[in-house]
């Protein structure tokens, strides 16, 4: 089927965000591709709100896995992705205050990029943070930080230039299979293709009721965040990202500014959320807590929607009780950095463009939604 001003393409990608404009990007040299996104441009959601960190040490083995294949495609893109690196230096820094060595030892078990530091280190690295409540420590040297609207245009542009489709303001009301193909019904228009992408974030379990398709139990939890001033007068500029060993917040440098997160995970609706003052004010007593310097304005708030999947495991891959329909979807924490593998392989298995290198059968058996049907 070839794609057109008609509607029809190859394979329908529901979702602008990250995972459908990056499975877009992949898949569009082999299928015509059309991306069908709710807002008035890609990315307003969960891309548009990461704490844009790459951290090979972050979540289960699956996603370390992605993670690791991602890491090349991110610190020396292909030119036609991004003219240089999408990874800049940043580090991390974990803490653990007296009766946590236990939680950070286990974390650093599970995590082979973590290394021990001395907690002195630590101070002369973050001069604000308090000596005395920190029992250990250890440093990511490898974590960076991520260029997330830079990868975000350039998956656009490549799907473009394979003449994808990126079509906005396309709310999905309706979403059925008729013969051989599935059958949109937006708010711009109707669109048919044989395969269609479930990329639709912390909607993605309404868009497969949408479909008569049965929802996988993705759940969207808010993250916040606070933006505050440079902690007195400090250049921050080159601080790590620090954060405590049982992930009850989180800092971060922000164009010379702190970004501060309570690491909250509060199950939420799939809405445009927004942060709740309490929360906010309940993570800042937790980094005021670890720091000799106290908050004393709140330049701004946000919150965004991490959705995950009962297990904490991404899902990619053809539902096994629906024909052509492939969800893309729970990416959680993890959407951005393991983007550039978990797009390539999502093209792999919905069209059959090459799998990346470095993702095994395991992972891709892990990714599979037929593991969470039971």
């Amino acid at each position: 089927m070839a794609g057109g001003s008609d509607g029809r393409a190859d394979v329908i990608v529901i979702g602008g965000g990250m995972a459908g404009t990056g499975a877009a990007a992949r898949i569009a040299p082999h299928a015509s591709v059309i991306v069908l996104e709710t807002e008035s441009a890609p990315g307003y959601h969960a891309t548009g709100r990461s704490a844009a960190a790459f951290l090979l040490n972050y979540g289960n083995v699956t996603i370390q896995a992605l993670t690791a294949a991602s890491e090349a495609a991110l610190a020396v893109p292909d030119p036609a992705l991004a003219d240089g690196p999408l990874l800049a230096p940043r580090g991390e820094l974990v803490l653990a205050p007296p009766g946590d060595e236990a939680r950070l030892a286990a974390l650093m078990a599970e995590a082979p990029a973590l290394a021990p530091l001395d907690p002195d280190e630590a101070v002369r690295m973050v001069p604000i943070l308090r000596r005395e409540v920190i029992a250990a420590a250890a440093y990511e040297e490898t974590a960076r930080d991520i260029d997330v609207d830079r990868l975000l245009q350039g998956f656009l542009r490549l799907a473009r230039a394979a003449c994808g489709r990126v079509v906005c303001g396309a709310r999905v009301g309706s979403l059925a299979r008729r013969g051989a193909v599935w059958r949109a019904e937006t708010s711009a228009g109707a669109f048919e293709a044989p395969v269609v992408v479930n990329a639709a974030g912390a909607w993605a379990d309404h868009v497969a009721r949408l479909a008569g398709v049965a929802p996988l139990g993705l759940a969207p939890l808010r993250r916040s965040a606070a933006i505050i001033p440079a902690p007195g007068g400090h250049d921050v500029t080159g601080w790590p990202l620090v954060a405590d060993a049982a992930e009850t917040w989180y800092a971060r440098t922000d164009a010379g500014r702190l970004m501060v997160s309570p690491a909250d995970e509060d199950p939420s609706e799939p809405i445009d959320t927004w942060a709740d003052d309490m929360v906010i004010a309940e993570g800042l007593a937790r980094y005021e807590a670890a720091v000799t310097v106290p908050v004393t304005r709140v330049e701004r708030t946000w919150a965004g929607l991490r959705t995950f999947a009962p297990d904490r495991t991404p899902v990619a891959g053809f539902d096994p009780a629906a024909e052509g329909f492939f969800w893309l979807a729970g990416q959680g924490g993890y959407g951005i950095q393991t983007a550039p593998a978990l797009s390539a392989l999502a093209a792999h298995l919905a069209v059959g463009a090459p799998c990346p290198e470095g993702i095994a059968d395991d992972v891709i058996a892990a990714l599979s939604p037929a593991r969470l049907r039971g």
